[in-house]
């Protein structure tokens, strides 16, 4: 750095530590209280704009792959009337994982940029990889976003069928967590996992 950018990064860092000749101390904190809040608004507001269904679909990879595919689930449409968008399933509720899971959305964005799976090929030749990376957030939280609908203490034993209570109850002295048994719930599967199942 030479020495023009030195002096001038020197005044700069100088003219932020003075205190203020013309505005009072409250004066300045009450502006910046709100600017912290019309920021915070913002920041929010856009945060939750990313979360509604129209954002998640305004692509046509989600379009017409797996928002096709989720219409045809119960999470979709069902008796109760019930229905749960993208982010209920794949954006956590609190705040510090919600951030977390955006900034790891980066790469799918990334993928929409850079043509990955800009086609409906090129997205079945990444299914795979793409499911298998949710699959494993999804049992790292512990199913955390199934479990904002679904809980199994919540279970009723008179209420469920048999052999699906069961299988429940089993699941939680198991350890299991929700991904362990419904993969492919709301998307169709990949043809490679279809492949391993049969194999087995």
């Amino acid at each position: 750095m030479n020495q023009y950018n030195q002096g001038a990064l020197r005044r700069c860092w100088g003219a932020l530590r003075r205190p203020s000749v013309k505005y009072s101390l409250l004066t300045l904190l009450v502006a910046g209280f709100f600017s912290g809040i019309l920021f915070w608004g913002g920041f929010n507001t856009a945060m939750e704009a990313t979360n509604t269904m129209e954002f998640c679909i305004g692509c046509h990879e989600m379009r017409d792959n797996v928002y096709v595919e989720y219409k045809e689930t119960i999470h979709y449409k069902n008796r109760s009337g019930v229905r749960a968008v993208c982010s209920d399933c794949h954006v956590p509720r609190d705040w510090t994982h919600k951030i977390i899971r955006k900034i790891k959305a980066s790469k799918e964005v990334w993928g929409k940029i850079t043509g990955v799976i800009d086609t409906k090929e090129k997205f079945e030749g990444h299914r795979m990889e793409m499911a298998s990376r949710e699959w494993e957030r999804m049992k790292s939280s512990d199913s955390r976003e199934c479990r904002n609908c679904h809980n199994f203490d919540a279970m009723s034993e008179e209420l469920q069928r048999k052999t699906p209570y069961k299988k429940h109850m089993a699941a939680k002295a198991e350890g299991k967590t929700c991904i362990d048994c419904h993969k492919g719930i709301a998307h169709r599967l990949p043809a490679e996992f279809e492949e391993d199942e049969e194999e087995e």
